[in-house]
């Protein structure tokens, strides 16, 4: 369904579990999950400039504001939340303004975004950078490139069915939308979280594979400020755990919640 411009997709009954995809997903990056939260309502958003949605935001912190907006007008105002990469910075930063209505947080792969000024406006810059090439160049083109990137390097190992399952869900995104998602929502626009997260007191479970080292590096100083955390490094995994391990993905989160 479609609420204020943004794709929901409602499965279930139960306690509610909101889910931020990454960049270039969208609902269907948790189209595995429901087997493993029986129980649970499942609320499925696509994030602006991705899937159905057809919302335009100017800032990640307006992005913020619509999903509470959206979550209000579905009634949804006590919930759990996980995301993944960017749909992991997006919860982040949704927990800093509204941590009244989130009960736990999932964090896949996510950062709390850059702390120096400098180092900002360079990630700015790249995403500017890309984000004109997405618009300069045929989408199968983008696609090409992206799913080779380092960061994505383990998944050369997955099923040819798995890889195929990824590469539409990101063939079925549009040029415009990528690129003014990294404009307006990529990483070296949003603003620092890592002051905030001693004052994040929720339980949250950080999530990162074995062979992302980068973001093993960022999660642990994570885990280290938050109060109230728990972090699990999967083995035989990257930057995609929910891809590249989704049993043991969809076991530690139903654990999680469980407890």
């Amino acid at each position: 369904m479609l609420i204020n411009q943004y794709w929901v997709e409602r499965i279930g009954d139960g306690d509610p579990i909101v889910f931020f995809h990454g960049f270039t997903g969208s609902v269907q990056t948790w189209s595995f999950i429901r087997e493993y939260l029986p129980g649970y309502e499942l609320i499925l958003i696509d994030l602006p400039g991705h899937g159905k949605s057809m919302a335009k935001v100017d800032s990640l912190q307006a992005c913020c504001h619509d999903l509470q907006q959206v979550l209000m007008e579905l009634q949804i105002t006590s919930f759990h939340l996980v995301g993944y990469s960017m749909g992991g910075r997006t919860a982040l930063l949704f927990a800093s303004y509204f941590p009244g209505m989130i009960k736990s947080l999932v964090l896949e792969s996510a950062s709390p975004g850059l702390q120096d000024r400098e180092e900002r406006q360079q990630r700015k810059q790249k995403d500017q950078e890309l984000a004109a090439y997405i618009r300069q160049h045929p989408l199968q083109t983008f696609v090409d490139k992206w799913e080779n990137i380092a960061l994505f390097a383990s998944q050369k190992s997955l099923s040819a069915e798995k890889k195929q399952q990824v590469r539409e869900e990101r063939l079925a995104q549009s040029r415009s939308g990528l690129a003014t998602s990294l404009e307006t929502m990529g990483t070296g626009t949003m603003p620092s979280c890592w002051s905030y997260l001693p004052e994040l007191e929720l339980p949250v479970f950080l999530i990162t594979g074995e062979w992302d080292q980068k973001f093993i590096m960022i999660n642990q100083q994570m885990h280290e400020r938050l109060p109230n955390s728990s972090f699990q490094v999967v083995k035989r995994a990257g930057h995609a755990v929910h891809v590249e391990q989704a049993v043991f993905f969809g076991t530690m989160v139903k654990e999680f919640f469980a407890v």
